[in-house]
């Protein structure tokens, strides 16, 4: 059962934008991949909260997010190149977008990041 309601507006813009003529999971899939990379306007501060290997707890880190990870990666989700905030650009990182809660980003790039969001609590796959 979907964990959020029915956005009719959100709807129309993922069947019309996003995965428009998609006839299958590849097709969707490269439909997000494009919409992200063309619509995340970045780089980004943002925070991203990914449960521990070990345990049930939320780390929460600072990043600034560099853009979307290779076309390749972006199969079976939607993944982005992030670097800690203050870290060294050579400690490129690659996190789900679903981990990802912009802290600066404009209306357009949390616009996105909410679709994708919404795409997930909806239940919906590629």
């Amino acid at each position: 059962m979907p964990s959020v309601e029915k956005d009719q507006s959100r709807e129309d813009r993922i069947e019309t934008e996003i995965i428009a003529d998609a006839e299958d999971k590849e097709e969707r899939a490269m439909g997000w991949y494009y919409y992200l990379d063309d619509t995340l306007n970045v780089p980004f501060n943002a925070k991203w909260k990914k449960k521990t290997r070990k345990s049930a707890t939320v780390e929460e880190k600072t990043v600034e997010v560099l853009g979307m990870a290779p076309e390749d990666e972006c199969e079976r989700d939607m993944l982005l190149e992030v670097v800690y905030v203050g870290g060294k650009d050579e400690d490129v990182f690659t996190a789900k977008l679903s981990e990802i809660e912009a802290i600066d980003a404009d209306s357009e790039t949390t616009e996105a990041i909410a679709d994708w969001h919404y795409w997930l609590a909806r239940g919906y796959k590629f």
